[in-house]
């Protein structure tokens, strides 16, 4: 993309671009307030002829082959690459993403292709062994995995390319249609993909890509023809989503506030290393981004040494340098509330060890990397998801005390033990209430393929190329009469 000039992106609509017939949407950079471009809105008519082009590309893509799913796949993995350029700079952007993390999505994105492509090859049900019981004596059963038909996928601005493939990739492995509505402030990435998937010859209606009105989202959430919603976002978007949708499947990935343990004997360096890291990459603008950190009472002082100088050590500040980590929040109301969060936690008796500051870059939507202590789960900091690059950090007695703490959170979507005491490790495998426990790593890892995906008020579901396509099938029991035949 060309970063001096302002394109037009139409919707993506059974193959082609078209215009909506609502006003077009302007895209501006949350660094430095630049008109990014345009995109056309959808109306009514738009989102109709969208569901009626999906609903017209079932019957080929079930019918399709294994083999021939995976190999678009590939071909959009590869027309994809072809356009890394474009791609990267529309993250950098629409979206303020640091270079460095838009060439990281960009690769994800790669890879979820990659992977989705070698499960449409072996996506299949199971045998079912009737004859375990009396009454299946003679009979054989099997499953089959079909898909449900057409799916429709909200996504958010944090992640606006490799969430759009988490949705489309395992929707077209499993021989679903898909509609995307993506993030108003980040709808780019999505509609460049719209358009290599037609070109890698995908049926048309397979992906359609609607940047929309939030108030006409309801004409997707009640038709009868769409037959499951994807949403990832804010649990308060999304838990309502979920009241309005009558009959559709639904998941639901809706963030946290995520917790990590530091005992006594871990590697002091490596956690703070990674923690940091965890907490202000991309301004933390991640739903699995460092926020809570619970450290055994015997070496919080020295840790905290340690992260609040990897702290000051993280650059922040334009987006295109490659040696960013944290760029802007996505708006001027996010960092807004982000600092009266803090302000709150510090009237509250935080107490700010360093950062804690707008920097005066760009348009003043970059908050310095902040750590908090003196913290108690009561402060907004604390209990919401604060999605910014403020991390707060506590002492406690140990592995029991920081379970109950982190248990604490309404949210449970993943959290991260540093310990090299078995014990210690056990307990937090078995006793953490998440989706997710990573050992001696942040809480922010992710792999492509992974089930993934919260419990509580983080959502319902899993993500991950399989589990997304096991979400996004359903399955076919098939039972068969044997001839009949003696028993040895």
């Amino acid at each position: 993309m060309n970063k001096h000039a302002a394109p037009h992106f139409y919707l993506w609509i059974h193959g082609e671009g078209r215009d909506g017939n609502v006003q077009p949407a302007e895209i501006k950079s949350p660094f430095d307030g630049s008109l990014v471009g345009t995109v056309s809105m959808a109306g009514r008519r738009q989102i109709r002829d969208a569901i009626h082009s999906s609903q017209s590309a079932c019957q080929a893509l079930k019918a399709m082959s294994r083999f021939k799913r995976a190999e678009l796949l590939l071909r959009m993995r590869d027309s994809l690459r072809d356009i890394r350029a474009e791609l990267v700079d529309a993250l950098i952007l629409e979206g303020g993403k640091p270079r460095m993390f838009a060439e990281q999505e960009f690769a994800r994105t790669l890879a979820t292709f990659s992977w989705a492509a070698e499960e449409a090859r072996r996506f299949t049900g199971e045998i079912v062994p009737l004859d375990g019981m009396e009454r299946g004596i003679g009979y054989e059963g099997y499953t089959r995995r079909e898909p449900l038909g057409v799916i429709f996928g909200i996504t958010p601005f944090n992640f606006p390319l490799n969430l759009v493939a988490h949705k489309v990739a395992p929707a077209l492995a499993s021989g679903n249609a898909i509609i995307i509505k993506p993030a108003t402030n980040t709808p780019i990435a999505a509609l460049l993909m719209a358009r290599v998937a037609s070109a890698a010859g995908w049926p048309d209606g397979s992906l359609n890509v609607l940047p929309m009105r939030h108030r006409d989202v309801p004409l997707l959430l009640t038709d009868e023809r769409v037959r499951m919603v994807s949403f990832t976002g804010s649990p308060d978007v999304g838990w309502r989503l979920k009241r309005a949708v009558d009959k559709q499947c639904m998941t639901l990935e809706l963030g946290g506030n995520s917790g990590s343990y530091v005992d006594s004997d871990a590697d002091l360096a490596w956690a703070a290393e990674r923690l940091a890291l965890g907490g202000f990459a991309q301004a933390g603008q991640s739903c699995i981004a460092v926020q809570r950190i619970y450290v055994q009472q015997q070496v919080y002082e020295p840790f905290l040494e340690m992260i609040v100088a990897q702290a000051k050590a993280t650059r922040a500040g334009n987006p295109h340098d490659p040696d960013t980590v944290v760029g802007p929040v996505i708006s001027a109301q996010a960092a807004e509330r982000i600092m009266a969060i803090i302000e709150e936690a510090v009237g509250a008796g935080a107490r700010i060890a360093c950062g804690g500051h707008r920097l005066a870059l760009g348009i003043g939507n970059v908050i310095e990397p902040t750590v908090l202590t003196d913290v108690h789960e009561n402060m907004l900091v604390c209990s919401k998801e604060i999605f910014a690059p403020v991390i707060t950090v506590l002492p406690v007695a140990g592995i029991d005390e920081a379970i109950r703490h982190i248990n604490a959170s309404p949210f449970g979507l993943q959290a991260a033990v540093f310990s090299r005491h078995l014990p210690s490790v056990q307990a937090a495998i078995e006793r953490i209430e998440t989706g997710g426990v990573i050992i001696n790593d942040f809480p922010t890892f992710r792999v492509e393929h992974m089930p993934y995906g919260g419990i509580k008020a983080s959502g319902l579901g899993r993500e991950g190329i399989r589990s997304a396509m096991l979400e996004m099938s359903e399955p076919k029991m098939v039972v068969t009469r044997l001839e009949p035949r003696a028993e040895a």
